[in-house]
Formats: C-alpha cells, sequence, structure tokens
C-alpha cells in the first residue's frame, strides 16, 4: 500500500512539473512558429487577387499538386539592393551594438559598485526615458538635430559654428537614435550580472600585486562575459529589423531592412516578397538569438 501511494504521489509530482513547465513551452511555440511557418507558407505562394494568402496545395480532377515558388528568394539573392540593405542593417546593428556597449559598461560597473541603498535610484534613472512615449522621444531628437534646432542654436549662439552642420537624416542622426534608443537594454543585463560577481577575486587579485586596470581586463571583463553577450545580443537582434528610428532620423544612406519590408508589404502589396524578406531576417538573427540563449543561461559566482 505503500509502495502504491509513493508511486502515485510521484506521478501525481511528475506531471505538475510537466504541467509547469509544458504548458509555457507549448504556448511560447505557437506564438513564435505558428506565425513563422504562415510567413513562410506566404513567401512560398503565389499572390492571389481575392486571397493574399495564396495556396500551397490545389486539388484537381482526383489530383493533389504542390506548388512551390522560390523565384522570391532567388531574386533576393540576386538584387543588389536586398543585399546591400540586409548588409547596411547588420552594419548599423553592429555599430550600434559597439556603441552601447562602450557606453554603457561604465554605467553599469558604477551601478554595481554603488552602495546599495542608492540603487535602486540608479535603476529609475536607467528606466526613466520608457516612462515617455517612443515617438515622443524619437521626434525630440528630431527637434535638437534639426538645422534650426537646439544644438545648432547653443553652437550658434556661442560661436563654435557659423552655419549650421546638416545633422538631420544622416547616419549621424541614426546612430545618435538608435544608441539613445537602445542603451538601456544593454545596461540592464551588464547590471545584472555585475551585481552579482563576487568582489573577493578582485580583492584577491589586488593582494596579489595586480594593478585595477590588469584587473579589470583580466577578472571583471570575463567574469562579466555573459552579461555582456547578453546585453549585446538583446541590442543586435531588434537593432536588424528597426524601422521606426531609420523612418524619421536616417536618410537616402541609411537604407535598412525595416524600410524594405514596409515598402513591399503597402506600396508594393507584395505580400510574398515582403514574407521572403521576413524569412531571410529570421534566419540572420536565429543565430545571434542562439548566442543570447547560451550565454543567458550561464551563471555567475554570487557575492557573499
Amino acid at each position: 500500500m505503500n509502495n502504491t501511494l509513493k508511486n502515485f504521489f510521484r506521478l501525481k509530482w511528475l506531471s505538475g512539473k510537466i504541467a509547469v513547465i509544458g504548458v509555457p513551452y507549448l504556448w511560447l511555440l505557437a506564438c513564435s512558429l505558428v506565425p513563422f511557418f504562415i510567413i513562410l507558407k506566404i513567401s512560398l505562394v503565389e499572390m492571389e487577387i481575392s486571397n493574399p494568402f495564396g495556396t500551397l496545395l490545389s486539388y484537381t480532377d482526383g489530383i493533389v499538386e504542390l506548388k512551390v515558388k522560390i523565384s522570391n528568394y532567388v531574386f533576393i539573392a540576386q538584387d543588389k539592393l536586398y543585399v546591400l540593405t540586409y548588409l547596411s542593417s547588420i552594419k548599423f546593428a553592429a555599430i550600434t551594438t559597439a556603441f552601447c556597449l562602450f557606453i554603457g559598461y561604465p554605467f553599469a560597473y558604477f551601478m554595481a559598485r554603488a552602495d546599495a541603498s542608492i540603487r535602486p535610484t540608479l535603476m529609475m534613472l536607467v528606466m526613466l526615458p520608457f516612462w515617455t512615449s517612443f515617438l515622443l522621444r524619437i521626434y525630440a531628437w528630431k527637434g535638437m538635430l534639426a538645422n534650426n534646432g537646439i544644438v545648432n542654436q547653443f553652437l550658434l549662439a556661442t560661436g563654435l559654428i557659423d552655419t549650421p552642420i546638416h545633422m538631420m537624416n544622416t547616419s549621424f542622426s541614426l546612430m545618435v537614435g538608435m544608441v539613445y534608443t537602445y542603451l538601456p537594454f544593454m545596461i540592464l543585463p551588464l547590471y545584472s550580472n555585475l551585481v552579482k560577481m563576487d568582489v573577493r577575486y578582485i580583492e584577491a587579485a589586488a593582494d596579489l600585486g595586480s594593478t585595477p586596470w590588469s584587473t579589470f581586463w583580466r577578472i571583471t571583463v570575463p567574469l562579466s562575459k555573459a552579461g555582456i553577450i547578453a546585453g549585446s545580443m538583446l541590442v543586435f537582434i531588434p537593432c536588424i529589423g528597426e524601422y521606426v528610428i531609420p523612418e524619421l532620423l536616417g536618410g537616402p544612406d541609411t537604407l535598412m531592412i525595416g524600410h524594405v519590408l514596409w515598402d513591399e508589404f503597402f506600396t508594393n502589396n507584395d505580400w510574398p516578397m515582403a514574407s521572403a524578406v521576413t524569412v531571410v531576417v529570421i534566419l540572420l538573427i536565429l543565430v545571434p538569438m542562439g548566442i543570447f540563449n547560451k550565454y543567458q543561461s550561464n551563471q555567475v559566482p554570487e557575492r557573499t
């Protein structure tokens, strides 16, 4: 009887564990894989006037036909516009990630080493921009970087320049907007990683005669590698498909794949081509997402 009860409770515990873990996984799979396969299916069909989703299978006179159209992918591979746009998106995303890391690491390090009583305040200051609408913040940069904007007015008033500097609709304005927008996504994972770091490693290095600079590069940076990777992926992945910032702050030399997607969907009304472009973007993002998931699971020794 005791063995029966033990087996019963063991089965109940296992079923509960499977339910707790399985249901969220099923939900995530349904919310990610199902939309992806819908987009993949649209990219492989011929668009019809009555049915923009098209059909892969057709049934005529007892014969089932599978029609797969790959010309969209062939066109993407052969057309320089798409290739250059993909490369441009990756380039701007990589530069944004590098600047966010360069600016965000000192911020995160200072927050992690600050007194525990002021860390919530510093965290609130990092999160403060999210209290304002994303579009309002981007439009504010338009007002600041315009030829008659705040920055040029200040430089003219101080006599540093004689004529306004053209900053809007350039690579500079695009990078300013991208770095400003995605900087918190770099700071937060870095702070989360650095604040858990065991400072006894740093103290031991100092006792052994290591200089602060050497300790930083040999101890702090390697131990914060997981946070660096996580923050970089959180910035790099959404930057590739960014649409609003390039549209409002960018110019003709800052074409990114988000704008191409918008044109294919809503200007050209070519859903299969737009879906093919989307699938290629997703495949480009899968690699950094895999790296992100790998390092996200790594644990850093906690401070005791």
